[in-house]
Protein backbone atom coordinates (compact mmCIF):
# COMPACT_ATOMS: atom_id res chain seq x y z
CA UNK A 1 0.00 0.00 0.00
CA UNK A 2 1.60 3.40 -1.19
CA UNK A 3 1.48 6.84 0.77
CA UNK A 4 -2.28 7.62 -0.61
CA UNK A 5 -3.42 4.55 0.59
CA UNK A 6 -2.00 4.87 4.02
CA UNK A 7 -3.95 8.05 4.16
CA UNK A 8 -7.31 6.93 3.12
CA UNK A 9 -7.13 4.06 5.13
CA UNK A 10 -5.54 6.51 7.98
CA UNK A 11 -8.78 8.85 7.19
CA UNK A 12 -10.91 5.75 7.63
CA UNK A 13 -9.73 4.49 10.68
CA UNK A 14 -9.66 7.94 12.57
CA UNK A 15 -13.09 8.02 11.71
CA UNK A 16 -14.51 4.70 12.49
CA UNK A 17 -12.44 5.14 16.00
CA UNK A 18 -14.36 9.13 16.95
CA UNK A 19 -17.36 6.88 15.85
CA UNK A 20 -16.36 4.55 18.22
CA UNK A 21 -15.31 7.02 21.12
CA UNK A 22 -18.01 7.84 23.13
CA UNK A 23 -18.21 11.60 23.66
CA UNK A 24 -17.49 14.10 21.12
CA UNK A 25 -13.96 15.46 20.08
CA UNK A 26 -12.84 18.19 19.14
CA UNK A 27 -10.29 17.45 16.77
CA UNK A 28 -10.15 18.97 13.57
CA UNK A 29 -10.31 16.46 10.35
CA UNK A 30 -6.34 17.00 9.99
CA UNK A 31 -6.34 15.37 13.56
CA UNK A 32 -8.71 12.62 12.41
CA UNK A 33 -6.11 12.56 9.88
CA UNK A 34 -2.95 12.08 11.80
CA UNK A 35 -4.33 10.13 14.09
CA UNK A 36 -5.47 7.15 12.14
CA UNK A 37 -2.37 7.14 9.91
CA UNK A 38 -0.42 6.37 13.37
CA UNK A 39 -2.88 3.84 14.02
CA UNK A 40 -2.49 2.17 10.81
CA UNK A 41 0.94 2.23 11.63
CA UNK A 42 1.04 0.80 14.54
CA UNK A 43 -1.40 -2.01 13.15
CA UNK A 44 0.69 -2.39 10.72
CA UNK A 45 3.51 -2.81 12.90
CA UNK A 46 1.95 -5.38 15.15
CA UNK A 47 0.17 -7.21 12.35
CA UNK A 48 4.03 -7.99 11.34
CA UNK A 49 4.94 -9.08 14.05
CA UNK A 50 2.18 -11.47 14.56
CA UNK A 51 2.86 -12.89 11.26
CA UNK A 52 -0.31 -12.15 9.94
CA UNK A 53 0.51 -10.30 6.87
CA UNK A 54 3.07 -7.85 5.68
CA UNK A 55 3.34 -4.40 6.63
CA UNK A 56 1.89 -2.96 3.95
CA UNK A 57 -1.21 -5.02 3.18
CA UNK A 58 -4.59 -4.69 4.55
CA UNK A 59 -5.67 -7.40 6.87
CA UNK A 60 -8.11 -7.53 9.49
CA UNK A 61 -5.60 -8.25 12.53
CA UNK A 62 -3.93 -5.37 11.45
CA UNK A 63 -6.98 -2.84 10.97
CA UNK A 64 -8.53 -4.17 14.24
CA UNK A 65 -5.26 -3.38 15.81
CA UNK A 66 -5.58 -0.38 13.90
CA UNK A 67 -8.52 0.86 15.25
CA UNK A 68 -8.31 -0.01 18.58
CA UNK A 69 -4.57 2.70 18.60
CA UNK A 70 -6.55 5.62 17.44
CA UNK A 71 -9.31 5.42 19.90
CA UNK A 72 -6.30 5.09 22.80
CA UNK A 73 -5.13 7.81 20.69
CA UNK A 74 -8.45 10.20 20.48
CA UNK A 75 -7.90 10.08 24.27
CA UNK A 76 -4.43 10.56 24.79
CA UNK A 77 -4.98 13.13 22.48
CA UNK A 78 -8.16 14.77 24.68
CA UNK A 79 -6.23 14.17 27.82
CA UNK A 80 -2.84 16.49 26.60
CA UNK A 81 -5.65 19.25 25.42
CA UNK A 82 -7.84 19.18 28.49
CA UNK A 83 -10.63 16.70 27.32
CA UNK A 84 -13.87 17.31 28.74
CA UNK A 85 -14.91 20.18 30.66
CA UNK A 86 -17.64 20.32 33.15
CA UNK A 87 -19.77 23.27 32.51
CA UNK A 88 -21.66 24.15 35.66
Amino acid sequence: MGIIGFLVFGLIVGALARLIKPGKQNLSILATLALGVVGSLIGGVVATLLGTGDFGELNIIGGIVAIVAAVLLIGVAEGMSGGRRKVN
